[in-house]
């Protein structure tokens, strides 16, 4: 019996291409959407993926890409448009008559949050019921081990010093491979996680000395943990390269890490129930990082030069960046353990479950 072709957005970034591979590897026919040809596209195309070009607010370009396909992971940019993005999405969607969407949302959805994107997430996962005749599922994790805990993972092999902003906060971060297994399982069987929500978590909760000790152990060396005051971080997160966009929302969900948001319901069995494998533990994915770092004199220095240089980077233009995109905002933001419509969705005051609380629009 032929497989159903396949599509993934995203394909390029990190669950978007473990996604495609696993599928591929599974046996199934795969559409990868990315933005670009590049070398990511082009690893892609070699495991045997179709690579399908397109901006995602592009409604002609998604109806194309969307052309044949019977199941889709939809895993939106982060982008302003990410609402933008999903409606063109839900009708191409639509128009296509896919049996399955399973759509990467966030664990911190929720419609009074003061960051947009979350905001928007919160909407999207919404439209997404809308589509007719198609099974629904939704992944909802929180902070990956891989980003942003290992992103700085270079300091603390060349450096011994592991930059931390997070306070006293605790998670059980879950590897992209096992969030990516999830969503492929998913996948395959649309009938069972129909109408399903799943939180991928690591194994453990962890705090930052935890993850210190943990770090100390895999490189064999003695990590410090170094509190980063939070202008510093963002600092140092341009300086990395990530977007103003992520920048512009990274500041709440640190502060929705330190009053513990990510350490609810945490940690969960989900990887295991849904792909009958147990999770990754946070130590293995810092094995796998770190095997590709250089220790060497010249990279120690290189990192010791780009550490001195953070607090020369001028802070990123957040307030003037927010002001220019001109977003309606909610009168009384709230963070998502102070709001009663995101404890209630997330049944963090009861049981656990996967079951999805009803997605209906407030008022």
């Amino acid at each position: 019996m032929q497989k159903p072709l396949i599509l993934v957005t995203g394909a390029a970034g990190q669950t978007g291409s473990a996604t495609t591979r696993q599928l591929l590897a599974a046996g199934y026919p795969v559409r990868a959407l990315v933005r670009r040809r590049d070398a990511r596209s082009a690893a892609l195309e070699a495991l045997g993926a179709q690579i399908a070009i397109a901006d995602m607010g592009d409604p002609e370009a998604m109806a194309a890409a969307l052309k044949g396909v019977r199941r889709a992971y939809f895993l939106p940019g982060y982008d302003p448009a990410l609402l933008h993005q999903a409606a063109v999405f839900a009708t191409a969607a639509r128009d296509e008559g896919l049996e399955q969407i399973v759509q990467m949302t966030q664990w911190l959805a929720s419609p009074m949050h003061p960051a947009l994107m979350t905001r928007q997430h919160w909407l999207a996962d919404r439209l997404m019921t809308m589509v007719p005749g198609a099974a629904h599922t939704l992944i909802e994790p929180g902070f990956f081990a891989d980003l942003p805990y290992l992103a700085t993972l270079p300091y603390a092999a060349r450096l011994g010093m592991w930059p931390w902003p997070f306070g006293d906060s605790r998670n059980a971060p879950p590897s992209v491979e096992d969030i990516s297994a999830v969503v492929v399982a998913a996948l395959q069987d649309p009938a069972r996680h129909d109408a399903k929500r799943y939180r991928p978590t690591g194994p453990e909760l962890l705090d930052g000395p935890q993850m210190a000790a943990i770090l100390s152990r895999v490189l064999d060396r003695r990590v410090r943990l170094a509190h980063l005051p939070f202008p510093l971080f963002l600092r140092a997160a341009r300086l990395d390269g990530l977007p103003l966009p992520m920048l512009a929302m990274v500041r709440h969900y640190r502060d929705d890490a330190i009053e513990g948001a990510f350490a609810l319901r945490a940690p969960t069995d989900d990887v295991r129930e849904v792909t009958g494998r147990a999770p990754e533990t946070f130590e293995s994915v810092a094995r796998r990082h770190a095997a590709g770092i250089s220790r060497g004199l010249g990279p120690t220095l290189r990192q010791f030069a780009k550490f001195m240089l953070v607090p020369m980077v001028p802070p990123p233009p957040v307030a003037s960046y927010l002001k220019g995109l001109r977003m309606p905002a909610p009168a009384a933001p709230a963070s998502p353990v102070n709001s009663p419509i995101w404890r209630s969705e997330h049944r963090v005051d009861g049981p656990a479950t996967s079951e999805t609380a009803p997605l209906k629009a407030v008022g």
